[in-house]
């Protein structure tokens, strides 16, 4: 609609049941002010920009003939955006009544933020505690190693990931989870939006971080509510895809933040990370010809992180 107040950005890649879930949600939400949602489909084969086609008219709908990841299609989401106020929106996310309104109606309220995101819960109901402070240099050392099992590495971890908030009211937060974001548009696109060379991970973090150094703050609005199914719109990438891509995008992230010699840093922790995981096969049950298998597979694994 050409008077949208928000515009909600969708993007969706071979989720297409997630999607149904989530653009019934959306048009359960009867917004108080005028709203359009744009879908961003990925190239995906199961049919799910035909049924967008078929079943929601009233959604607008970019095709693209291929992946291209969640940062450059989030993007083209918001470039064409009509809306003074912009949402990403997961599909793996279901809005409650009234979410999305509250979200908005704080942002109008508080030109001092730039961004709000809800509460997110799991489908039965339970809370994600999804709040995170920005990542130190020493998080991807306690995150791949054994180091962060055990005191002082989780005590470190449990500070990262935010274990003194609840999650369960209203406070200013350094990065919120992306599953649900809402900011200005214009502000959105004149950060130059998700930065692209952080495709699928860690672009959410580089925005909160970037609007953090321009002081502007960000909003956990834990009286808007999303119901979220954790991980499903990544969970479709193979296994070793998403985490080579994954440790791809951490190394973009840290070179951008913290200067070229935090690439050595990390080249350092990926191979303490291997070295643990060569004693626990070398040191496992499994026969030898399961232990030399899985031998190759890590220093192929660990030559590709390495040639990122």
């Amino acid at each position: 609609m050409s008077d949208a107040l928000l515009s909600v950005v969708v993007l969706s890649w071979n989720t297409r049941e997630l999607l149904r879930a989530c653009l019934d949600a959306l048009q359960r939400d009867a917004p108080c002010l005028g709203r359009e949602v744009i879908v961003v489909d990925n190239g995906s084969k199961d049919g799910s920009a035909e049924m967008v086609v078929g079943q929601y008219p009233g959604t607008r709908l970019i095709r693209n003939p291929e992946n291209r990841l969640y940062a450059e299609a989030n993007n083209q989401g918001a470039r064409v955006a009509r809306g003074r106020y912009l949402c990403l929106l997961n599909s793996d996310t279901e809005v409650r009544p009234g979410a999305l309104d509250r979200m908005l109606a704080f942002l109008q309220a508080h030109p001092g933020h730039a961004a709000v995101a809800p509460r997110l819960v799991n489908p039965d109901g339970t809370l994600q505690r999804a709040c995170r402070r920005f990542p130190t240099l020493l998080d991807p050392l306690l995150e791949s190693t054994s180091l962060g099992l055990f005191p002082p590495g989780s005590w470190l971890t449990w500070w990262s990931r935010m274990g003194d908030f609840d999650h369960r009211h209203s406070r200013d937060v350094p990065q919120p989870p992306g599953a649900c974001f809402l900011m200005r548009t214009a502000e959105y696109l004149a950060m130059g939006g998700l930065e692209p060379r952080l495709s699928l991970f860690f672009n959410d973090v580089h925005l909160c971080r970037g609007l953090s150094r321009k002081g502007r703050r960000i909003r956990y609005l834990a009286e808007a509510e999303v119901m979220h199914h954790q991980g499903a719109s990544t969970r479709v990438h193979a296994s070793r895809q998403r985490n080579l891509l994954w440790m791809r995008n951490r190394t973009t992230y840290y070179r951008e933040n913290y200067g070229r010699l935090s690439e050595r840093w990390l080249s350092t922790i990926l191979g303490l990370w291997a070295l643990e995981c060569n004693l626990r096969i070398r040191c496992g049950s499994r026969a030898s010809s399961e232990k030399r298998e899985a031998l190759a597979e890590l220093r192929a694994f660990r030559r590709e992180c390495a040639s990122a």
